[in-house]
């Protein structure tokens, strides 16, 4: 299940989870997803405000469709890695204590066999129909507008968000920041906000923090631990510690 469904966002809600993961970028580049912006500030060849923004979507939807129906090709071809395989290991171990949120806009997770995801950027496997809101599952190509299963208009746009939107599911999750015992963050860079924010949120209200990362990130100064390398081989090790512990 996932927000980016539209389906369990009140999960947790009279239950707070003990361990709030957070993944971003890195875990899936393990796989062969492109991260987000390389060191030129493009993403996959494209300005990111050509291709992530409302304004160039509405501008030239064309060329928009086209990457992403490009992206979901991609995502469509590689597979999860160990480091995914290890979440839902995790979850099997904790069930309800656990919630994984992720930036990451592929299935990757959920391939692994994951199943509380909290998509905060939206999903790369789902279109969002602009005449009437709905929120579909789409596969196929998005570039010659087909119509909406809901409402039969041609007014799809990828389910994903873009600067300036507001991410999914901010309310879970800041609930489930304030309330947990550990917040760890996996392969994130620590540029985008509010999810740069998450280790200060919940190291405010006591979790410990820990930061498994390929490198240091802008904000790897405010976890109380930082462990540096592949996320395959550093995540399955934490979920060993973590599942021997409980």
């Amino acid at each position: 299940m996932s927000i980016g469904a539209g389906a369990g966002a009140a999960d947790g809600a009279t239950r707070a989870p003990r361990v709030v993961v957070l993944t971003g970028a890195g875990i899936s580049a393990e796989s062969g997803v492109a991260t987000f912006r390389d060191a030129g500030g493009l993403w996959e060849g494209h300005r990111v405000e050509d291709v992530a923004t409302p304004e160039a979507f509405e501008r030239d939807p064309g060329t928009v469709q086209r990457f992403y129906d490009a992206r979901r090709r991609a995502v469509a071809s590689v597979a999860p890695n160990p480091a995914h395989a290890a979440l839902a290991r995790l979850e099997a171990g904790l069930g309800d204590d656990l919630l994984l949120v992720t930036q990451n806009i592929d299935d990757l997770h959920e391939r692994a066999g994951s199943g509380r995801v909290r998509h905060m950027h939206g999903e790369i496997f789902r279109a969002r129909c602009l005449a009437c809101g709905a929120r579909v599952e789409a596969r196929g190509d998005l570039v010659d507008a087909p119509p909406c299963p809901e409402c039969g208009e041609r007014t799809l746009r990828p389910d994903v968000v873009w600067f300036g939107e507001m991410p999914y599911g901010l309310d879970e999750i800041d609930l489930a920041l304030v309330r947990c015992e550990r917040f760890v963050a996996i392969g994130t860079s620590g540029a985008v906000h509010p999810a740069a924010g998450f280790v200060l949120t919940a190291a405010a209200f006591g979790a410990a923090t820990l930061e498994l990362n390929l490198a240091e990130s802008e904000i790897t100064p405010y976890f109380d631990e930082s462990r540096l390398g592949l996320a395959s081989e550093l995540v399955p090790r934490w979920v060993d510690e973590m599942l021997a512990g409980d």
